[in-house]
């Protein structure tokens, strides 16, 4: 729990350092109230869904409860925070059907809290914190000196808006909503050492089921064969119970549907010989999660087709490695990683220039779009897609050109930002089309005749977790992502390898002897 308690004390001093200047401040006082994960059913019925905590919510408690709610009283003249945990005060026949009642003392032991409450206390308890002092937490000011924090804001992933819980309409003229959001969001971007390690935890268990995925899986399997063999492999050996999303596992024309695998379309058709096949999946642990995505020839060999696609795509991945370090522009990765793809779709004649116009002019074309119809990554932690990709004044906004408008940040980079880096080449029909129109100003730039070689082909998708370090960055993912590596996997190979043949995608641990060989196949 020592990790909540640090993010509890992260976010109060950033509070102190965002409202210092202001008049005042010194006396100021903050009570913080925050509402966790509901507990649902599905629909009508008494079908209870795993439940996962909100990511916020997670974030200063790890409670992995529902129903529960949160108060943390503090004051800029101190450095200290009186941590409230609210829990719901359950019927005596719960302990029938769920287990037993923890006590209040239960809980405050288990969350290292400095006190616990029932919710059905909420009103009260606010209304004595705000307007009259409380033994235990923040004392000495006078109420108009005292402000009510809550949570309200926009996730620019999603488009949905966090709203804040309801409170007593006593203490409405002492709300705060727009303080908050921007600090905590800030907050979850940049990440912990401990957070680090759950990141990385969960990026090497989702590193090697990928890898024993690609041991086991044959011509004529279905692709939810291959799902399947996954979360077996993550729950097993990891306990690894969630996975951070829905698995993305097409095979030929499928891999060219980004976020393939739904529930109109779920991982249902079966392989192949000579098919692409990609795979995007991630583990989550302690609700921190990865998502890592492999491309590999289902038979275990690459064709010279896929091999010329697929080498393009890992080209983009290393130059964009040798970019990441503190201060460079998101946006410039992306860029740099459309233009390793034109150049591999370059030498194989798909995309043409001229005496006048370049492969760098052609990025600025937008020509990279047609082929990679999203944006480079995003942000990674307690959510897949995590917060503080656009936040209102921190960053820059964002593009209104094509695929940098997919972008999910544009945001200059700092230490200790974690992000997926996922650069893709995918032949989509209707893409094609709009580029090969008569009308289009990217038609004299491409080859139909070999662009119709490549319909039905799908695409390639090489997506790893990274972390930037003071000077550059380190790759979480420890899958095998060279052809050699792919092959040999494929092949029987143990991983990982003793030798890193491939030390410029920065997967430091991969030779670490710490990390686990993959285990055997299950049983059939």
């Amino acid at each position: 729990m020592d990790l909540f308690a640090s993010n509890r004390k992260r976010l109060t001093k950033e509070i102190h350092r965002h409202v210092k200047g202001d008049n005042d401040s010194s006396t100021c006082e903050y009570v913080l109230y925050m509402v966790g994960g509901e507990s649902t059913t599905r629909y009508d019925s008494d079908h209870e869904p795993i439940f996962r905590q909100e990511s916020y919510f997670w974030y200063l408690t790890g409670v992995k409860e529902p129903d529960c709610q949160l108060i943390l009283d503090f004051s800029l003249s101190s450095t200290t925070c009186w941590t409230v945990l609210l829990v719901p005060r359950l019927p005596a026949e719960y302990a029938t059907i769920m287990g037993a009642i923890k006590t209040p003392a239960q809980w405050k032991t288990h969350y290292q809290v400095d006190e616990v409450r029932f919710t059905d206390e909420i009103d009260h308890i606010l209304e004595q914190r705000m307007l009259g002092n409380q033994n235990g937490g923040a004392v000495g000011a006078e109420p108009k000196n005292r402000t009510l924090l809550r949570l309200k804001g926009p996730n620019s992933d999603s488009g949905k808006l966090y709203e804040p819980p309801a409170v007593p309409s006593s203490l409405q003229d002492m709300v705060n909503d727009e303080l908050l959001f921007p600090i905590l969001a800030e907050c979850r971007v940049i990440k912990s050492s401990a957070e680090l390690a759950l990141l990385r935890h969960a990026t090497e268990v989702t590193s090697f089921g990928h890898g024993y995925v690609m041991r086991n899986i044959k011509p004529g399997m279905m692709e939810y064969q291959g799902e399947s063999l996954f979360r077996h492999y993550c729950y097993f050996n990891f306990g690894s119970r969630l996975t951070g999303y829905t698995s993305i596992c097409g095979c030929g024309p499928n891999a060219a549907i980004l976020h393939y695998g739904h529930a109109g379309e779920p991982n249902a058709r079966q392989t192949k010989s000579g098919e692409i096949c990609l795979f995007d999946m991630g583990a989550e642990y302690f609700c921190y999660g990865s998502d890592v995505t492999c491309s590999f020839p289902i038979n275990g060999k690459f064709s010279q087709d896929q091999l010329s696609i697929y080498s393009a795509v890992l080209s983009a991945q290393k130059a964009v490695y040798e970019m990441i370090k503190p201060g460079v522009s998101w946006v410039d990765c992306h860029k740099t990683a459309e233009l390793e793809i034109l150049k591999g779709l370059h030498s194989i004649g798909i995309v043409k220039t001229n005496d006048n116009i370049s492969l760098e002019d052609l990025v600025e074309l937008r020509l990279g779009a047609v082929f990679m119809p999203h944006g480079l990554g995003h942000f990674i932690g307690i959510d897949t897609h995590d917060v503080g990709g656009y936040l209102t004044g921190l960053n820059p906004p964002c593009s209104t050109k094509p695929g940098l408008k997919l972008l999910r940040t544009a945001r200059v980079l700092k230490e200790s930002m974690t992000l997926t880096v996922e650069p893709g080449c995918y032949f989509i029909d209707h893409l094609l089309n709009e580029a090969l129109a008569e009308e289009s100003p990217l038609r004299p730039y491409l080859d139909p005749k070999v662009v119709e070689k490549y319909r039905g082909f799908g695409g390639v998708r090489l997506e790893d977790v990274v972390v930037v370090t003071k000077d550059g960055c380190e790759n979480f993912t420890l899958c095998p992502r060279t052809p050699k590596e792919v092959e040999a996997v494929m092949g029987g190979a143990n991983w990982p390898p003793i030798r890193d043949e491939a030390p410029e995608l920065r997967r430091l641990r991969l030779t670490d002897p710490t990390t686990a060989i993959l285990p055997s196949p299950p049983s059939m």
